[in-house]
């Protein structure tokens, strides 16, 4: 999907965008756009996204994998990006730090990913990620990302 054809950033150019931009196997993370927040709103530009439960994203004992939680606040961060720039950029992954902080199972998660600055080339945002039935963490990530 090209800049130009986004134009205002909203939920449903995120819809558009998810399934254009996207590998498939970050597809097959079945995630969907529960919110788009614009600048000004409260806590923040961002996005919040929602990662369905499935055993393919869990080990032993129903618990969600590391590396599927990572790749949901990385993907969560791209949105947030758009909402805060009001349309796509390309973008690249500079860092992700991520905290766990307790396990994730048997459950979706949402991610709630806001910017924290937003800069020409790059942008700096935090993702807080919570099973769909506790409002407890399960874990926070720092990123960074290079704009294209």
């Amino acid at each position: 999907m090209a800049e130009s054809e986004i134009g205002a950033f909203d939920a449903a150019a995120a819809q558009q965008l998810l399934a254009d931009v996207f590998a498939p196997w970050v597809q097959d993370l079945q995630l969907t756009i529960e919110a788009i927040h614009p600048p000004g709103t409260e806590g923040g530009a961002g996005a919040t996204l929602r990662m369905k439960f499935s055993e393919r994203l869990c080990r032993e004992g129903g618990v969600i994998c590391g590396q599927a939680l990572m790749s949901l606040a990385d993907t969560a961060m791209v949105f947030a990006v758009a909402s805060a720039s009001g349309r796509y950029r390309p973008m690249t992954t500079v860092d992700q730090t991520s905290h766990f902080l307790k396990p994730a199972s048997n459950a979706d998660v949402l991610a709630d990913a806001r910017i924290v600055r937003m800069g020409r080339t790059m942008a700096f945002g935090q993702v807080m990620l919570a099973s769909a039935f506790d409002v407890k963490p399960v874990a926070m990530v720092s990123s960074a990302y290079a704009l294209m």
